[in-house]
């Protein structure tokens, strides 16, 4: 560059030996590296060197472009997200224009999936010609929505992808609608099913589901349900309605039932070898004595049959409490499981994100002061974790009983070793990927992509 130049905060870049016409960058003098968003990163040997394939999709939004991107890789770098957590990267270089005018600069290749801009420039890339007014924006001059799409109509993917609903109750969930973004990033058409707005007719030779009012709804390649507890029942009779109709259902209604009764699980756990805490089940009032000395004493846990996200939880500290609560619920006729109070976790769970037989991400989730529940939902924190092998063991073989493509199983720390709390069969997003900067939602799009065949 020739001359001084002053930038806004904000700044289109044009990468031409990447081939992206446009992207956004956020300008950022108080950050060293410059990053590009990347995803699904391979490396390969190109004339004995390494060479690294990624994908970029440059606009936050129209996120079903892609871009297939081949770079040199000139080093890795440990770089520290805005979260504080240090990552590992591929570091590529590449020239970048600006206003006409062309240079050379380092670019770390990362996942931003979650972040408002696709590039982040810093002031390593700025060499000393470059000034930023911060107050500023698209000082270089910015570009219409309309000039965008020109400049990214030979982008559109001329092969259809799949057809596939999210069927849930509340599309503003985050978890919900991340996997609408994730699908329709890799270029497939999604479509959000409220449990409660299908219906069903049940005909030997035009069998359907219907949505609000009469529309026939028989054509998904794949479903991926998000069923709330209340709505266990009907939403697994959807599904196994799905399934009839030929569609692939990503956790199937028999699965997500037994994973949330509680004792059929635990019963199934027990008989193949998955260790979990000492746990007791009974009706009568009478056996409560025997039943609370039969799991250790208090503390204990007491757990409604059908609790999630930390609810319908109760920690009773003596054994007089554990009986006043366990005939309570009795006298209500609750159907509890009383559990063995694990102390030495010291108020810590894991949580393993499993998609498609392997772990993708893993977490380790801490109570807030009082509290022993470490769930999200509950006030908790997380934090990254790596697992042991046998952590990882016991987390694959719950989920694989339960015969569970995409699970979050939950797992906590004693002196016995890692146990079995529960296995969830319609895990939430949010808290994993925000902790650990994963697309989790782009794993489990590519999980159906590999059950039915699909090839970008």
């Amino acid at each position: 560059m020739n001359d001084l130049k002053i930038i806004g905060n904000k700044e289109w870049c044009h990468f031409k030996e990447l081939n992206i016409p446009a992207i956004k960058a956020r300008i950022d003098s108080g950050a060293k590296t410059s990053s590009i968003q990347a995803t699904d990163i391979t490396t390969y040997k190109k004339n004995k060197e390494d060479w690294v394939r990624f994908y970029v999709q440059p606009i936050t939004e129209n996120r079903s472009i892609s871009i297939e991107c081949e770079a040199k890789v000139i080093s890795t770098r440990i770089v520290k997200s805005s979260s504080g957590i240090p990552e590992k990267r591929f570091v590529i270089s590449s020239p970048i224009t600006m206003d006409n005018e062309t240079w050379d600069i380092e670019l770390t290749l990362t996942n931003r999936d979650t972040m408002e801009f696709k590039m982040l420039l810093g002031r390593q890339a700025m060499q000393s010609k470059i000034l930023v007014n911060p107050a500023k924006e698209f000082l270089l001059g910015n570009i219409s929505s309309d000039a965008i799409d020109e400049k990214y109509e030979t982008f559109v993917m001329g092969k259809s992808g799949l057809k596939i609903a999210v069927l849930a109750s509340n599309p503003d969930l985050y978890s919900n609608k991340r996997l609408m973004e994730a699908g329709r990033a890799r270029g497939h058409e999604m479509v959000f099913l409220n449990v409660q707005q299908c219906y069903m007719k049940l005909d030997t030779e035009t069998p359907e589901i219907r949505y609000r009012g009469g529309n026939v709804i028989n054509d998904f390649d794949a479903v991926i349900p998000r069923i709330k507890t209340s709505m266990t029942f009907y939403g697994c009779a959807l599904l196994r309605m799905f399934k009839s109709l030929g569609t692939y259902c990503l956790n199937e209604a028999e699965s997500i039932s037994s994973s949330r009764d509680k004792l059929f699980s635990s019963q199934l756990f027990s008989k193949n070898d998955i260790h979990i805490p000492t746990t007791g089940f009974a009706k009568s009032p009478l056996d409560t004595k025997d039943l609370i000395k039969m799991v250790g004493g208090a503390p204990l846990i007491i757990k409604l049959l059908e609790s999630t996200q930390g609810k319908g939880v109760v920690l009773a500290e003596t054994n007089k409490a554990a009986e006043s609560v366990i005939n309570a619920f009795k006298s209500l006729n609750a159907n509890i499981l009383v559990q063995e109070f694990i102390k030495e976790a010291n108020g810590k769970d894991l949580r393993c994100f499993v998609v498609d037989g392997k772990i993708v991400a893993s977490i380790e989730r801490s109570a807030t002061n009082g509290e022993f529940r470490a769930n999200i939902h509950q006030g908790g924190t997380a934090s990254i974790v790596k697992i042991t092998p046998a952590e990882k063991k016991l987390a694959l073989k719950s989920a694989k009983i339960l015969n569970l493509p995409v699970a979050g199983v939950d797992l906590i720390r004693s002196n016995k070793g890692p146990l079995l709390l529960e296995v969830n069969s319609s895990p939430g997003l949010e808290g994993i990927e925000n902790a650990t900067g994963k697309d989790i939602a782009g794993n489990i799009i590519q999980a159906i992509e590999k059950k039915l065949k699909y090839q970008i």
